[in-house]
C-alpha cells in the first residue's frame, strides 16, 4: 500500500505551492486581519482555477476531484491562511450544493460570477432555535402564484454580510420530508441582512430576516424532500473544513519549529529542551494521523460521494489536531505566539471555531459511534407515553 501522492497529485500540489507562496505569502498578516472580504485575492484564485476545481468543466469548473481541492487549500493555507477560506468558498459548501442541483437557467444566472471571485453565495441553515437540530427549522415558504412567500429568519450564515446570493433552508410542510431549499438575491423584497457580528476568530455574520419575502418561483433549488439531498452534500462540505483546520495547525508547527531552532534562552536554543521535543513529537503525530483520515475521505470522493462516516472521522481528526497543534505552537513561542505579530494567534482562533461551525465535535462523535454499532441513535426526548 502506497501512502504516497500519486505523481499527477504531487505535481499539482507543488504548482499551487509554489503559486501561493509567490502570490499570496507576502500579504498574509494583513490579510488575516483586515475586516475587509479579499475581492482582489478572490479574483486573483479563479484566475488561477482555484474556484470550481472540482465542478464539471461545462459549469465553468476544471473538471478536479475532491483531492485537488483539499490539496489546494492546504497549500494555499501554508502560504496564506485566510486566502485557503477562498478556496473553500469556491469549491465547497453552499457553491457546491448549488452546482450539484441547481437548473441551467440558474447556473447561467449565477455561476460566472461565483467563479470569478466576483460574487459570494451564503448558506441559510441554522436558526435560532435550530443549531445541531436542524429539522427543527420554522423558515417556511408557501407557493403563490408565481412566488413563494418566506417567512423566518437565520444566523451564523458564513459570509452573509458580503454575500449577493442565499441558499436558505426552508420547510415547505411538516417533518424533514417537507424541507427543501431556494435562493434569495440580496435585495429581494421582504428580505433583510442585519447588522453585521463577530465570531471570535475575527469572521463576520449577519441575521437574515425574511418578512413576507417575495421569491420568484424559477428560484427554487431544491423542493419538499431534499433535505436528505442538500445534507449529504453538507457531509463533503466537511472536508473544506477539516482541510483548512489540519492546514492551519501544520502553518502554526512550521513557524513554531522555526522558533525553536533560533530563539534561545538560558544560552540554548529552545528545541535543545527535552519538553520542547517530546511538544513537537507530539504535535507531529496528531498531524500526520489527521492527514491519513482526510486523504482516505478525499480519495473515496473518486468514486462517488465520500461516506458520512469517512468525513465525519476526517474532520473530527483535524479539528483536534489543528486546534491542538495550534495551542500549543502558541505555548512554544511564548509572547511571540499570543501577539498579533504573528499568525499563530489567528491559527488558534480559527481552529477552535471549526471545532463549532459544519458539524461539531460532538455530533460527529454520535456520527461515528453509528457506524460503530450499525444503527442510529436517536439524541431526541423519548416521546411520553399514554397513561
Amino acid at each position: 500500500m502506497d501512502f504516497n501522492l500519486s505523481e499527477e497529485y504531487q505535481s499539482f500540489s507543488d504548482s499551487v505551492a509554489r503559486f501561493a507562496q509567490a502570490k499570496l505569502a507576502p500579504g498574509a498578516l494583513a490579510r488575516a486581519h483586515s475586516n475587509q472580504y479579499p475581492w482582489e485575492t478572490a479574483q486573483l484564485l479563479a484566475e488561477q482555477g482555484l474556484l470550481g476545481i472540482v465542478f464539471p468543466e461545462e459549469d465553468g469548473g476544471q473538471g478536479g476531484s475532491l483531492m485537488h481541492a483539499v490539496l489546494a487549500i492546504q497549500q494555499v493555507a501554508l502560504a496564506c491562511p485566510k486566502s485557503a477560506d477562498i478556496v473553500q468558498a469556491g469549491n465547497f459548501g453552499p457553491i457546491r450544493t448549488f452546482v450539484e442541483y441547481a437548473s441551467k437557467e440558474q447556473k447561467e444566472r449565477f455561476l460566472p460570477d461565483l467563479l470569478a471571485g466576483k460574487k459570494l453565495i451564503s448558506l441559510g441553515m441554522t436558526e435560532p432555535d435550530a443549531g445541531s437540530a436542524v429539522t427543527d427549522l420554522k423558515t417556511t415558504a408557501v407557493l403563490d402564484g408565481d412566488h413563494y412567500i418566506v417567512n423566518g429568519s437565520k444566523i451564523f450564515s458564513t459570509h452573509s454580510p458580503e454575500a449577493e446570493l442565499f441558499l436558505i433552508y426552508v420547510r415547505f410542510g411538516p417533518g424533514v420530508g417537507g424541507i427543501g431549499s431556494i435562493l434569495i438575491e440580496r435585495g429581494t423584497p421582504g428580505f433583510e441582512v442585519g447588522e453585521p457580528s463577530s465570531f471570535m476568530n475575527g469572521e463576520h455574520w449577519a441575521q437574515l430576516y425574511f418578512d413576507n419575502c417575495r421569491v420568484p418561483k424559477e428560484n427554487l433549488l431544491l423542493g419538499p424532500g431534499g433535505f436528505k439531498k442538500q445534507i449529504s452534500g453538507f457531509n463533503v462540505e466537511r472536508l473544506g473544513n477539516a482541510s483548512r483546520a489540519l492546514a492551519l495547525g501544520r502553518y502554526a508547527f512550521n513557524m513554531a519549529r522555526d522558533h525553536a531552532m533560533v530563539r534561545k534562552q538560558f544560552g540554548r536554543e529552545l528545541c535543545d529542551f527535552q519538553g520542547i521535543q517530546w511538544k513537537f513529537s507530539e504535535m507531529w503525530m496528531k498531524l500526520e494521523q489527521a492527514q491519513l483520515l482526510l486523504y482516505k475521505a478525499a480519495l473515496e470522493g473518486e468514486h462517488g460521494l465520500p461516506s458520512g462516516q469517512s468525513t465525519a472521522m476526517a474532520k473530527l481528526a483535524c479539528n483536534l489536531a489543528g486546534w491542538d497543534v495550534s495551542n500549543e505552537a502558541m505555548q512554544v513561542m511564548g509572547g511571540m505566539g499570543f501577539s498579533q505579530e504573528a499568525l499563530v494567534e489567528y491559527c488558534v482562533r480559527r481552529t477552535r471555531g471549526w471545532m463549532i461551525a459544519g458539524g461539531s465535535i460532538e455530533v460527529l462523535k454520535n456520527r461515528i459511534a453509528e457506524g460503530v454499532f450499525g444503527r442510529s441513535f436517536s439524541q431526541r426526548a423519548p416521546k411520553a407515553q399514554d397513561q
